[in-house]
Order: C-alpha cells, then structure tokens, then sequence
C-alpha cells in the first residue's frame, strides 16, 4: 500500500508513533488508509448537513476494514457570493481546491478517497484533485435541498428568491410576500433545488461512474443519502484493494458520456468549463486543439476538447427538461428514476453514448421521455462562434424560448456586473437591448464572476424574451433568457468583445450557432488602435490567478 511509506518499518517509528497520537491502533496500522476530504461548512447550505454523512463514510470504511481519516478543504456558496466581489473567488476556489486535496494526499500517502462535495465549484475541484493525484477515490455529493413551498406555491431558490426581486420592483408582488419567498425558498440543507451547476455537476459524476447510482439526485436530508455515504466507503476499500484508480474510470469516452448527458437534460453551461479542466487534469485535454476552429472534434485516443460539444450538440436531443427550463426539480426527477434511467435511456438510443446495461430501471416517461420522443430534437446546450466569439461562447439553449433563436438588438455596455445591474434596476434597459458585460472572464475579472443577478432581474422585469445578454463572464446552471457567456477571447485579452460600442447591432442565430457583432472589419480594426492594455491591479490569490488562468475555451485551467 502506498501509505507503507509512513508506516512501515523501523525508521517509521515516529510516523507511526504521531498517527498513533490521532487514535490509530496498533491493528488498523495495517489497513488501508482511506482520506475523506470533506468540504464541511455552516456558511453554505448544500454542505451543512456533511458532519452526518462523514460519519456514515467513516462507518462504511471501518466496516470494510480501512481507516479513515476527516480533512477538510473550502467551499464556497455561489448564491451568497453572488452578485459582489466575493463571486471573484467562486472559480479560482475550484483549483484551489484541487491543490488542497492533491497536498494533503499526498503528504500523508493515503491509500485512497472519500470526496464529500456538493456546490458548484467543489465537485469539479475534487473530479480535477483525483485526476492528477489518481489514487483511488470516489465521490459523494450531498444531494439537492427539498423543495421550497409558501401558500401552495412551490418554489425554488431562483423562481423563488431571486426573481421574486423583479417581481417585487415592477410591483407585482407586495413587501410581504417578498419576505414569505425569502423565508420559504429554500428549506433545508441541500444544493439548490435545479439542474443548476451544483446538481449538473454532481449528475455528470454518476454519469462518468465516479460516484454510485442515485448519489447525484438523492436528497440531502434523506435516509436514502446516509446509506449512499455508507456504501461508498465501503466501496473505495474494495477500490484500493482492486487497484481501481480514477483514470480507469474518467477517459474520453466518460467525459463524452458526460457531455451527452449534459446535452440531453440541459444542463449548466459552468460543465463546459469544468469537463475541459477534468479533462486536462486526466492528461486528455489537448490544450493546443482546445482554440482550433476546424469543424471536426477530437479524434479518438486524444484530448476532449471545445469541438466535442459542437460536434454532439447538433447530434443529442433534448428528452429530460428539468427547473429553471421547466417545473421539474431535482426530487421530482429523483422520483422519476434520476440518472440510471437517463444512462439507460442513452445507452439504447444514442451510439455515440459508451454506456453499459442497467438492469430494473424505472423510468417517469413523463419526465424521463424516451429518446426518440422527446421535448426537442435541440440540444440543452450550444457553442456559438463568430466574430465576437471566434473561439467559442456558450448558451444554454433549453432556457431561451423558440421564438427568440434568432434574436438581432442594440448593445448597451458595461464594463462590470455592478454597472449593468445598476441600469437594470434604474429601467434603463428595454425590449431590443443586449446588455454586453465585459471584462468579467477569467483574467479580467479575475474570477469570471457568475450574472445570475443580472439575468434574474431581466428575467423577472419581463425582459427574457425581449432583450439579451452576452458577456466573458459566465452564468449560474439557474440562468434562463437569451443568455451568452464565456465569450472567447475576453476583453482582458483583447476580445472583440472589448470593441462593442453602444448602438451597435448584435445578432444571435441559435439555430446557426452564431453570435455577430454587425461592424464593419475596418471600424473594428480603427477601435482597437485605441483600445488600451489590460493591467490588473488585483494583489493576493486573484492576482496569483489572473496572471497563470487560461481562458474559457481551456477550462479556465491555470
């Protein structure tokens, strides 16, 4: 075993006298030593009710003949960061944890891992920390909150909260009410209620086989959770025993499992960003192909790259449609057979899916639909290039309603999320507008902050259908509109993006998949001779980040 290394022999003496001070016996001196990296904290709800679920980990691992070990490394609360400086570290949270999980792995020469996540950045961290440090691990999301409900209305920590703030403001709903929404949205631990990027991420885990059937959508609160804990430390002994290891389990073909996955149900557009990164922490993503603009993707034996989801997303078929693009949250589709009837689904109808058989599914055909009918024959997700974005930017395709695919308005820009939503709130913005939200990507932010904020507010001013978006920056699973992010290049890194005037017209063609700034080349070539420099005054991490981060088409690796 690899934790021989601090246990074995004569010269171990004081290795094995210190860990006998944390309470190891003599006896489990000689059993698997097992890390349960937990990310543990009273300040985000999706991980408040882990103390439990450590104690079901730590149990199935003792069961099983390991000896487990508790460490923790951070989490952040997209939803509390939002809309505030603090978002800026919601991103670069994601490597940091990864370099926590990597450090304390391999100081202490674990065996294997236990990795207990939720929320949006967590999970990828920890899918990107067993990827490089490749032990065997496995994970465990804590599950998808209960579902709000207020004077029979059911609700939703999106439709809910935060669109409940434009209802609010364009008078639709009283002070009262606002406070009822607030105090019933969101009702108890738990990862919010949607395929937002907390549950997107989680179910793209079981889909890749890097945590056990149910883990992604079973609830937080629930007896059916704890057991899952407990089974999966169980089965990371058996995974050390066999030598199982994380690249045996996250190859190309997983992550394109994943990405079909992610297609079929219309998930966050944040597992563009994620999947890119796991693939380059697996040794798969081929960071000279992730910018190419040909047409065809990554052959097979090498790297994942951006031409994946192009390439799958005229392909895959939309046949799951969960919250915020419909009333379906995570407890219903739970209940309607969750990922193993989607696997199933998949495996049948969809060749380029590598799935294995799955025996006494069930599956809600009225939330799970077979394949060959299902809500659209679009994608939930697409890539959209053109020359504001020649090297990619994403849109989430199952939130925008069909009369808006082709979409042609006037851009107002900001230079912030502060900026825009400031016009925002002073009804500045209206019907035919682009708000463009620049200098927010991975470099320029630094962070590339989420514009849940934002897009809620237009939502909830009854503008979604009427005014767009775009911006380097990125969005929450929970956004829903004409909505583009991740534009490449930012801004930060010359972008046309940068280029965009006020009264400027922009077209979005979803069904070409484009996205025009309708400027002339020569005027934009006249622009950038003014355009300034980027220089980043930010001190501490952020600008440790800014200066090493890739852009969105890599991952936003660093």
């Amino acid at each position: 075993m690899r934790s021989d290394n601090i246990k074995k022999g004569i010269a171990r003496t004081p290795h094995r006298s210190l860990l006998m001070a944390t309470g190891v016996s003599r006896k489990n001196m000689e059993s698997p030593f097992i890390g349960i990296a937990s990310s543990f904290s009273d300040l985000v709800p999706g991980h408040i009710g882990m103390r439990d679920l450590e104690r079901q980990i730590e149990k199935g691992i003792h069961s099983n003949g390991g000896q487990a070990f508790i460490f923790g490394v951070p989490a952040v609360c997209d939803g509390i960061a939002m809309g505030h400086s603090g978002m800026q570290y919601s991103l670069p949270s994601r490597d940091l944890i990864a370099d926590c999980i990597e450090t304390v792995a391999n100081a202490h020469q674990l065996d294997g891992l236990v990795l207990l996540s939720n929320c949006d950045k967590i999970t990828p961290g920890m899918l990107i920390a067993a990827a490089r440090i490749n032990i065997p691990s496995i994970i465990v999301t804590a599950g998808p909150m209960l579902d709000g409900e207020s004077k029979c209305e059911k609700l939703t920590m999106i439709k809910g909260a935060f669109e409940a703030i434009g209802k609010y403001r364009n008078g639709e709903i009283t002070e009262e009410r606002l406070l009822e929404l607030e105090a019933t949205s969101c009702p108890s631990a738990g990862a919010c209620q949607g395929l937002y990027t907390a549950n997107t991420m989680a179910c793209l885990t079981e889909v890749m086989g890097m945590s056990l059937p149910y883990c992604a959508t079973s609830a937080a609160v629930s007896a059916e959770k704890r057991r899952i804990a407990f089974e999966s430390g169980m089965q990371i002994v058996d995974w050390v025993r066999e030598d199982k290891k994380p690249l045996d389990i996250i190859t190309r073909d997983s992550l394109r499992n994943a990405i079909i996955a992610d297609l079929a149900m219309g998930g966050s557009t944040n597992s563009f960003l994620h999947i890119l990164a796991i693939a380059n922490a697996a040794g798969i993503g081929e960071s000279s192909m992730l910018a190419d603009t040909s047409p065809q993707p990554s052959p097979q034996g090498e790297g994942v790259n951006l031409r994946d989801f192009e390439e799958l997303s005229h392909k895959i078929h939309q046949f799951v449609k969960l919250e915020p693009s419909s009333d379906i949250t995570m407890t219903k589709f739970h209940q309607a057979g969750g990922i193993p009837a989607v696997v199933d689904e998949l495996t049948r109808s969809v060749p380029e899916f590598k799935g294995g058989e799955i025996k006494n599914v069930y599956a809600d055909k009225t939330i799970i639909h077979d394949y060959s009918e299902p809500f659209t024959t679009k994608p939930g997700l697409g890539i959209l290039y053109g020359n504001i974005a020649p090297e990619g930017s994403v849109i989430k395709i199952s939130a925008v309603d069909e009369s808006c695919y082709e979409f042609e308005g006037t851009a107002k820009t900001f230079d912030s999320e502060e900026e825009a939503m400031q016009a925002l709130e002073n009804d500045l913005i209206k019907a035919g507008d682009v708000i463009v939200i620049r200098y927010e990507g991975p470099k320029g932010g630094p962070g590339m902050r989420e514009m849940l904020a934002p897009t809620s507010l237009l939502v909830g001013k009854g503008l979604g259908t009427k005014a767009a978006l775009i911006t380097d920056g990125r969005f929450s699973g929970g956004t829903r509109g004409i909505c583009v992010g991740h534009i490449c290049p930012e801004a930060a890194n010359g972008g046309v993006i940068a280029l965009i005037k006020d009264g400027d017209k922009i077209r979005i063609d979803i069904n070409k998949r484009t996205l025009d700034l309708l400027v002339p080349q020569e005027e934009l070539d006249e622009r950038r001779k003014n355009l300034k420099p980027f220089v980043s005054s930010v001190k501490g991490y952020l600008g440790k980040y800014s200066r090493t981060v890739q852009d969105a088409s890599h991952g936003a690796i660093v």
